[in-house]
């Protein structure tokens, strides 16, 4: 009992999860102690423009892709890159704590495997919304679309288990619903950029994939909740 007790307190994070963390802070920091001149030298002050430039995701850049049916592997890797460059230190902060905390959640359920696909695919349909909807000059950047496609993931464990029990499934999608309001508020009053469209698309994206993804589906997932 009592090494059970000792488990459950160390409560330990997902593999995946940690390693996402680290990767997008280690970068962050390596941003900071460049811009400060602490390594890299002169040149590391440019290190997130450079980083920005040739790893963030285009819109025009995939219009190009498009009209001249060519895909180098120096543009594709941007679906998957971008949201390891942020525009900020509190950028990339703020996403790495929602994931960390979703992640959690998602990926006791989902296992690592699966948490990492709904990650990458998240991102994948976030920057497909964002080139292919809008005619935005604007580069994508930072987490935030692959971390809302594990909202998406967590709103589906909610979904199933107000189902279990009867309930109404569309409070399930109450957290996403806030979160958008609070987009539209900030975007009417600083007239922010039109990644919450990638945002919604990511969410999108690992909502329904959870539908394939989870460990047993629908039927394996409402069975582990109930159990508690």
């Amino acid at each position: 009992m009592e090494q059970q007790d000792n488990e459950m307190a160390v409560n330990p994070l997902p593999p995946v999860i940690a390693a996402l963390f680290l990767v997008i802070i280690g970068i962050e920091v390596t941003f900071f102690l460049g811009n400060h001149g602490m390594i890299g030298g002169p040149q590391a002050v440019g290190w997130r423009l450079a980083a920005v430039q040739k790893y963030a995701f285009s819109g025009e850049i995939l219009d190009w892709m498009i009209a001249t049916g060519r895909w180098p592997a120096e543009h594709m890797i941007r679906f998957l890159s971008y949201p390891f460059v942020h525009g900020g230190f509190g950028h990339a902060l703020i996403a790495g704590v929602i994931l960390l905390a979703m992640g959690k959640m998602v990926g006791d359920l989902f296992g690592s495997l699966a948490t990492l696909v709904i990650f990458l695919a998240s991102a994948v349909g976030g920057a497909l919304a964002y080139g292919l909807i809008l005619d935005d000059p604007l580069p994508l950047l930072g987490a935030f679309p692959a971390v809302y496609g594990l909202i998406g993931a967590y709103t589906f464990i909610l979904w199933v288990s107000l189902g279990s029990i009867g309930a109404n499934q569309v409070n399930a999608f109450r957290l996403i619903a806030l979160l958008m309001a609070i987009q539209l508020v900030f975007g009417l009053l600083f007239d922010t950029s039109n990644d919450w469209l990638a945002d919604l698309a990511g969410f999108g994206t690992g909502f329904l994939l959870s539908f394939v993804v989870s460990p047993g589906g629908w039927a394996r997932v409402r069975a582990r909740i109930r159990r508690g």
